[in-house]
């Protein structure tokens, strides 16, 4: 199956939404459910997820802290903070309205 790219400006958003749905997540965990729940057509890759994860601990929308996965593994948890679910209703909505614009735009004749 063909993967395309994450359309810019949209990965904090399916962070966000993912870490809103399945509650605290490892950064494997995180890209796995995207890649999942977009039917294999949405890959994350390492080189832009961790450095996304960190602009958004700076930015308070995530917390952090270290555990242990099933396999036994060291790995980093993240979890949405309300700061967090504030700025992903705010991220929804101009999503929302900018799909809006785009649809409109390619369905006008």
């Amino acid at each position: 199956m063909q993967r395309d790219e994450i359309p810019p400006g949209t990965l904090y958003l399916l962070i966000l939404k993912t870490l809103a749905r399945s509650g605290e997540m490892h950064g494997y965990e995180i890209a796995n459910s995207i890649q999942r729940t977009s039917d294999d057509v949405l890959q994350v890759e390492e080189g832009s997820l961790y450095p996304a994860l960190q602009r958004m601990l700076i930015k308070g929308w995530v917390t952090a802290k270290w555990g242990t996965t099933a396999g036994n593994r060291r790995a980093r948890y993240y979890q949405l903070t309300p700061a967090g679910r504030k700025q992903l209703t705010l991220a929804m909505t101009q999503f929302e309205r900018v799909i809006g614009a785009i649809t409109r735009v390619i369905a006008a004749v």
